[in-house]
C-alpha cells in the first residue's frame, strides 16, 4: 500500500469516527434531557421492542449493543430497578436469561424515538 493510500484510509477512518461521535454526543444530549435515558440504555430498550416477542437473551443482547455481558448485565438492572424491563429464566436452558420489556419501557421507547429520528436526521444530513 501506498503512503499516500494510507494516509487516504486514515483519514476516512477520522471523518468516520468524527461522524460517529458527533452523532453519539447529539443523541446522548437529547435522550438524556428530553427522556432521562443514556444511548446505550434506549439502544436496549429498542432492540428490545424491535425483537421478537418483546424479549432478548442476554448474550445475543449484548452482542448486538456492542456492549461485554458484565456491562449489559449492570445496564439491564438499571433498567430493571426502573421498571423498564425484567429479567425471566430461558424455559429451554435454565442457564439463560432473557431480557423482557415492560409496558413502562415500550412507552418510554415509543417516546424516544421520535427524539431519535430527529437528532440522526439532523446529524447525519448535516455537510
Amino acid at each position: 500500500m501506498t503512503s499516500a493510500a494510507k494516509r487516504d484510509l486514515v483519514r476516512s477512518w477520522r471523518a468516520l469516527d468524527a461522524a460517529h461521535a458527533a452523532v453519539c454526543e447529539s443523541l446522548e444530549r437529547e435522550l438524556q434531557h428530553r427522556h432521562g435515558l443514556t444511548v446505550s440504555e434506549f439502544e436496549v430498550l429498542q432492540r428490545l421492542a424491535e425483537a421478537p416477542g418483546e424479549h432478548s437473551r442476554m448474550q445475543e443482547l449484548a452482542d448486538s449493543v456492542h456492549l461485554s455481558q458484565s456491562a449489559l448485565s449492570r445496564l439491564v438492572g438499571r433498567l430493571e430497578a426502573d421498571g423498564l424491563v425484567c429479567r425471566n429464566l430461558c424455559d429451554a436452558d435454565r442457564r439463560g436469561i432473557y431480557a423482557c420489556l415492560t409496558e413502562a419501557g415500550r412507552k418510554l421507547v415509543a417516546e424516544a424515538e421520535p427524539t431519535q429520528a430527529e437528532v440522526l436526521a439532523a446529524t447525519l444530513s448535516a455537510p
